[in-house]
């Protein structure tokens, strides 16, 4: 990738990027691209939380939250992301409008980091959409509370807050 296949009019959620970092574009996505390859994934590839941060901050992706809204205002969230509920709280299956929801804010060519609380709902939405023809479309490894540790809980092994990246809660 390089500045040329950034699109050249994007809504106003999609990031915008900074002067001197498609290189850094390049360099992050192609190692996203490269391990969901070695994962096997049906996307563009799997982000590390860093990663996302990085590409986010520079204006070069867009972090999408994919988790209830409870999780969104109770357990927190990145800040200046949207929320696109893959699974409303208490919906027994996927929302089927979670697709068109995300055309809605993005174009089908904008590099979409999507996030849930530990990586497993956002792997299937970004399966989801890339099917639909979202061809940017990133996984965010370990999501934002990361794993179970050995008592049950999260926070402790990997994701968004372990990391120590910036969010908020309420």
């Amino acid at each position: 990738m390089n500045a040329a296949t950034l699109p050249a009019s994007l809504p106003h959620d999609a990031p915008r990027p900074r002067d001197g970092h498609a290189e850094l574009a390049h360099a992050l996505l192609a190692r996203a691209a490269e391990r969901g390859r070695v994962q096997g994934v049906a996307y563009a590839g799997l982000v590390t939380p860093r990663e996302a941060w990085r590409l986010h901050e520079a204006g070069l992706a867009a972090i999408v939250d994919v988790r209830t809204r409870p999780e969104w205002e109770f357990v927190g969230h990145v800040e200046d992301t949207p929320l696109i509920e893959w699974r409303p709280y208490g919906a027994a299956a996927p929302d089927p409008g979670f697709v068109d929801k995300l055309a809605a804010r993005f174009p089908r060519d904008a590099a979409i980091l999507l996030l849930c609380r530990s990586g497993v709902r956002s792997h299937h939405a970004a399966e989801a959409a890339a099917k639909s023809g979202f061809a940017r479309v990133f996984n965010i490894l370990e999501g934002f509370e990361g794993d179970s540790d050995d008592d049950g809980r999260r926070g402790n092994l990997g994701g968004w807050r372990h990391a120590g990246l910036p969010w908020a809660q309420g």
